[in-house]
């Protein structure tokens, strides 16, 4: 614990969201979930207008759509959300050379490192000063935790939330804590809040005077040591700069289940491009390939391959992810698939003994294949297609042109009308909004879904230069 409050913890408001509002004018102020929009979707994030409703994040999108009928739903932007976090995450890198990432919108900063506080007054400046700048930057919204400790810094910024900023002076800490529940504390789940509820404690203050004798026997000797401390409000955990990637993954689930083994093969591979071009973007290779498989009673299996070395090439993940398949029961179908490499390095092992069969040419064609469908992680707007036909009937015959996939919230641009979002699609007509960051709420326009004047479109930024 420090004498002065100088670890801040930077938590965007309900960041998805409000990217989302911020970039589409008309859904200011409005409900707004984002996540997966299929039958099995998750909510990722609700803004605050939503979680008026009772919508909350992890919940299923059906349970969501219930609760709120009249919500925007959107697939998640990750290019989006991963350029405004990189803004932010610089601006908080010019504080101090001590920030910590926890996720694309959430990071601890020991700003006594970086020279810039020492005391209450010059941290609770630089924490004021730093909303302000993000909201410059960015048009978002921040909310601002200080404190002596991380524990207590990520309860402040929770406190604070929406759009404020809490201190918590050196010496209150058991005064703050003592009314909030259980719940507030790290590593405090809902199985865990249950089991302490039944013993009759249900807030910090309870927590603390049931001391740590009590706690350990309750559940268990490192659990119980480490919750008596955090009700003490005692965290000496330093900031650390860095943390390494341990693993690379995909996954996704699936609308309805999977039941051919064909078509669940084609799944897995290209779940494996999708690894290895992410792996590749992180400037990483891995030793071992994972697959994950839940199945249609929702018990998961996972198989692993650890190979000789290191690789980033997506014919040899492809070929290890497709053995360890074979060793899977997928007879009553799978819901979800996911791929991923582990035992991360930066360099890579040229000479895999011929791990691969593939030619170099298939690797290089499979690096520009379509993401495809199914309730990815991460949805994007792409344009269906279907593979070439087969046989030499079949190739004379005039083929019909695939019908093009708008989905709810991507970007698009008209030839006329200039950039706009998909409101929704179907029976061949697509509504899109055009109207960008920064403008007043636009107009809506209808289109058949195969409009040559409407293509897909690249996230403006949410401030600056629009054009």
């Amino acid at each position: 614990m420090r004498a002065a409050p100088t670890i801040l913890h930077l938590d965007m408001d309900a960041f998805y969201a409000s990217v989302e509002q911020a970039s589409k004018p008309s859904l200011r102020g409005k409900a707004v979930i984002v996540g997966g929009l299929g039958p099995r979707g998750v909510v990722a994030t609700a803004s605050y207008e939503a979680r008026r409703f009772g919508v909350h994040s992890a919940m299923p999108m059906g349970q969501a759509r219930r609760l709120c009928p009249n919500g925007a739903y959107l697939i998640p932007r990750f290019t989006l959300y991963r350029q405004v976090s990189d803004i932010v995450m610089a601006m908080l890198r010019e504080l101090s050379p001590l920030v910590e990432p926890l996720s694309l919108d959430e990071a601890f900063v020991d700003l006594e490192a970086g020279g810039v506080a020492f005391d209450s007054d010059s941290a609770r400046a630089t924490g004021e000063r730093l909303r302000a700048d993000i909201r410059a930057a960015t048009g978002l919204s921040g909310s601002v935790g200080l404190a002596g400790s991380k524990m207590l810094a990520k309860v402040a910024s929770e406190e604070a939330k929406p759009a404020g900023l809490l201190l918590i002076e050196p010496g209150t800490e058991r005064e703050l804590l003592a009314p909030m529940s259980v719940r507030t504390l790290p590593g405090v789940g809902p199985a865990t809040g249950e089991h302490l509820r039944r013993a009759g404690i249900t807030t910090v203050g309870e927590l603390a005077e049931a001391g740590e004798d009590e706690l350990v026997r309750m559940v268990g000797r490192a659990h119980g040591a480490g919750l008596y401390r955090m009700a003490l409000g005692l965290d000496d955990r330093p900031v650390v700069a860095e943390r390494d990637a341990k693993s690379v993954s995909v996954e996704d689930t699936f609308d309805v289940d999977l039941h051919d083994r064909v078509r669940i093969r084609g799944e897995v591979q290209r779940l494996a491009d999708r690894c290895v071009r992410r792996l590749r973007g992180s400037g990483h290779s891995g030793r071992t390939i994972v697959l994950k498989v839940r199945r249609y009673d929702f018990s998961t299996l996972t198989r692993s391959e650890t190979l000789r070395g290191p690789t980033d090439d997506p014919a040899v993940v492809r070929e290890a992810a497709a053995r360890l398949l074979e060793a899977v029961d997928t007879t009553g179908g799978v819901r979800l698939l996911g791929v991923g490499v582990t035992g991360l390095a930066d360099y890579t092992q040229e000479d895999l003994f011929a791990q691969s069969s593939a030619a170099e040419a298939e690797a290089e064609a499979a690096e520009h294949e379509d993401d495809g469908a199914g309730g990815a992680a991460e949805p994007e707007a792409t344009v269906g297609g279907a593979g070439p036909s087969e046989g030499p009937e079949r190739s004379a015959e005039p083929q019909e042109a695939p019908e093009r996939r708008w989905t709810a919230g991507s970007d698009v641009r008209h030839v006329l009308y200039g950039p706009g979002w998909v409101q929704g699609s179907g029976v061949g007509r697509v509504t899109v909004r055009f109207e960008q960051p920064g403008s007043e709420p636009g107009r809506v326009r209808t289109f058949r879904v195969d409009d040559p004047d409407l293509a897909p479109s690249d996230p403006l930024p949410l401030v600056g230069d629009l054009s």
